[in-house]
């Protein structure tokens, strides 16, 4: 069963996904009302996984630099996240030529689908001061296409997730939706590692699920998605498994499954992949496609579905009153 998709309104808006992954972004996007006409993604794990919770959707297998945004002229939305390594290394400054930098081919197709709106995420560090200079660069680029950029860092604690997430996230409008676009406002109260996953804890008879509940009630640390060159999957580098740790979370791997009434009291259990991917805001009936490594990679590289719901629907709504007022001012000769 696909998640529930939010009531909305006509006009239908549509979207395209780059850098789709295992379809975090396009999972929000969907549930504030955009339809997907393509996917793009490179990874085979992650396109397996998004035919098979999306099989009316275009999926395109291809590095991005193939790929032609031509044939979707006038698509309404562009989102992704775009990858780029060296925002993520500290002290490592981008160069121009940098070929793991794909801000240029998203850029390339802007100019190339001219859509109403664009939708960017992207790690905290390209916020840092010594990116401003290539920040810069990218929001004149869109100015320079038509549109008014803006940017903001959104923790994505605030909508939801029960992680301390931060992302950069780019948002791009043409002026007369522009004018009506407001970041949305983070929420009141933040889940709980142990309230979010705490019945999966339980699921196969553990007799300490319920005191490890009562002991995880804080916000997980960032969940990470690992390199293709390293290893077996686990949750992130030593400091992250402290924190971890405090939470009563072994992070040296990830569980085949949620232990059960023979593990010990006394020992701390490690999280299975279903158990990570609802502390990423996946909705328990998306599945993932590949073993149990690929799975996890798929759900660590993601961006939570609910903070893209939150952002979605915020450049939804301003391009609702855009169409409203100046439908002619939405489109570019």
């Amino acid at each position: 069963m696909r998640p529930r998709r939010l009531r909305t309104s006509r006009p239908t808006l549509t979207a395209i996904e780059i850098c789709a992954g295992a379809g975090g972004q396009a999972i929000g996007l969907d549930l504030a009302g955009f339809e997907h006409v393509a996917a793009v993604e490179i990874d085979k794990h992650a396109c397996a996984t998004l035919r098979l919770n999306r099989p009316s959707w275009r999926v395109f297998e291809d590095d991005l630099r193939n790929f032609s945004g031509t044939p979707f002229r006038g698509v309404d939305l562009v989102a992704g996240g775009v990858p780029c390594p060296p925002f993520s290394i500290a002290g490592k400054q981008l160069g121009a030529d940098d070929e793991r930098d794909l801000f240029p081919e998203a850029l390339r197709l802007v100019e190339e689908i001219r859509p109403a709106a664009v939708m960017l995420e992207n790690v905290r560090g390209l916020a840092a001061e010594r990116f401003t200079e290539y920040r810069a660069s990218v929001l004149s680029r869109l100015k320079r296409l038509g549109y008014e950029p803006s940017w903001r860092v959104l923790n994505a604690s605030d909508y939801g997730v029960p992680q301390l997430r931060p992302r950069f996230i780019l948002v791009a409008l043409r002026p007369v939706a522009a004018a009506h676009f407001v970041w949305p406002k983070p929420q009141r109260e933040s889940p709980t590692v142990g309230n979010t996953i705490g019945d999966l804890m339980a699921s196969a008879g553990w007799p300490g699920a319920e005191a490890w509940i009562a002991g995880a009630q804080a916000l997980a640390p960032t969940i990470v998605g690992g390199s293709k060159k390293h290893g077996g999957p686990d949750l992130g580098p030593t400091r992250a498994r402290l924190e971890w740790s405090k939470l009563g979370v072994d992070g040296l791997g990830i569980a085949n499954a949620a232990p059960d009434a023979s593990f010990p009291l006394d020992k701390k259990p490690k999280l299975t992949v279903p158990m990570v991917a609802r502390l990423q805001g996946f909705p328990d009936d998306w599945t993932l496609s590949g073993g149990k490594t690929a799975a996890y990679r798929q759900v660590g590289n993601a961006f939570p579905p609910p903070v893209a719901r939150a952002v979605g629907l915020a450049i939804r709504k301003a391009l609702t009153k855009a169409i409203a007022e100046a439908p002619a001012q939405l489109r570019f000769a």
